[in-house]
């Protein structure tokens, strides 16, 4: 029977916090990154819909705490846990400028539930042996590559990869049920969550938000359904499918979308994704392919229009049908042959790094939507719980928008503290 944590495959995120707190009551630990990034294009909010005004604008640097996350977990006795995660989303605290480049160039100074300090998980569960947990509460939706492996040494980018962190709620989190256990070689999951909304669903971010909710409570008129299958079979590989449906529509709030011709709109929500990491002999190679399509995207774009009564707090820009987005990644540990590093532990994967997405795929005007991104870099462990990273990334838009390169160095750390 394959161990995952033997092997050296990656593990679920939930389930990284089970194995550290297995024979200890009280766990404690998180992880974190340092961004420093400088962005050779322009920072201007109209450098897509007027590129050859902004081509030669200077170059921006960002410094950044993109996530800081504490997990505090206990275990009760005869198979009941808590697990908790609570995350500090760019060094700040609820309140936030923000620059809303669609109105007019405007700057707004808004509170916001849940943009800046995150509770990513709360749940409780019942353990009744390594093949079936239930799990209860608000839980990550292991969707996709990221979402089921978020922490920041299960990638060499600085920043999450792109794609599954534009197009997808990233990490994705939401109240509901989980079913999850291994069987064999195999790990399974399955999840009841609330439903998405596709009142907030828009052209550069797709599903993205519609997982937030800007009220007190997640809005669940309509549910979703998640299913993941990871095999562990060949030493260090990792093979995993994960499938997403739900009903998007009339699941806004008030709930007074179930009229007339209305009431027939769905906005059904499908998604695909298959993902693997490879790490064993010195390298690590990861990849992702998702897929998705929403039905009635037209019409519910039409719906949310400026001036109507479904305006706030929704996005009024028309969103694709369908969206993809893949990465692949590949690095190579020349410390491996250096034996005085070798046994110190010590770790340097040379990587290479690729990606495509689009968030509108059948566009015929806004193209900037597609992305492909170059990069390439080094990753520096001086201990295992620690990176410093270091890359070239290179952001290929179609003609007659601008390319986007940028410098990116980075700090993070992932582990427990008790």
């Amino acid at each position: 029977m394959a161990n995952p944590l033997a092997m050296n495959a990656q593990t679920n995120a939930s389930d990284s916090v089970q194995m550290h707190a297995k024979g200890n009551r009280l766990s404690v630990g998180g992880y974190g990154e340092v961004a420093l990034s400088r962005n050779f294009y322009s920072d201007n909010g109209y450098r897509y819909s007027k590129p050859s005004t902004y081509k030669n604008d200077p170059s921006h640097g960002r410094f950044d705490i993109p996530h800081a996350v504490i997990y505090l977990n206990y275990d009760f006795g005869k198979g009941w846990t808590m697990g908790s995660e609570i995350e500090f989303e760019h060094g700040g605290a609820g309140s936030a400028v923000e620059y809303e480049s669609d109105e007019s160039i405007e700057y707004e100074n808004e509170t916001e539930k849940g943009g800046e300090v995150e509770l990513e998980q709360f749940w409780i569960q019942k353990s009744f042996g390594r093949g079936f947990n239930v799990r209860v509460g608000h839980i990550v939706v292991p969707f996709g590559m990221t979402n089921a492996h978020h922490e920041p040494l299960n990638f060499f980018t600085v920043y999450r990869p792109e794609g599954e962190n534009t197009i997808l709620p990233c990490t994705w989190h939401q109240t509901g049920v989980s079913l999850w256990g291994y069987v064999g070689d195999f790990r399974y999951e399955a999840q009841m969550i609330a439903g998405l909304d596709a009142f907030k669903f828009n052209r550069t971010n797709w599903i993205q938000e519609g997982a937030q909710s800007p009220f007190e409570f997640e809005i669940a008129n309509k549910y979703g359904f998640l299913a993941r299958l990871d095999n562990y079979t060949v030493p260090g590989l990792r093979l995993g499918v994960s499938a997403y449906y739900g009903q998007a529509m009339h699941n806004s709030y008030p709930h007074d979308m179930e009229k007339g011709s209305n009431k027939n709109i769905k906005g059904n929500v499908y998604l695909g994704s298959f993902d693997f990491c490879y790490n064993n002999h010195n390298w690590i190679i990861r990849g992702n392919a998702d897929y998705g399509y929403v039905s009635d995207a037209k019409t519910i774009s039409n719906l949310v229009k400026p001036n109507s009564q479904y305006v706030k707090p929704y996005d009024t820009t028309a969103f694709g049908s369908h969206a993809i987005a893949t990465s692949l990644e590949a690095g190579y540990d020349i410390f491996s042959q250096i034996g005085k590093l070798r046994e110190d532990n010590q770790k340097l994967y040379i990587f290479g790094h690729y990606e495509y997405y689009d968030s509108k795929i059948h566009s015929t005007t806004k193209k900037y939507t597609q992305k492909q991104i170059l990069a390439g870099g080094v990753n520096y462990y001086p201990i295992p719980q620690v990176c410093v990273k270091a890359e070239y990334n290179h952001r290929f838009l179609k003609t007659p928008y601008n390319d986007e390169p940028a410098i990116n160095i980075g700090v993070a750390y992932q582990g427990f503290f008790l």
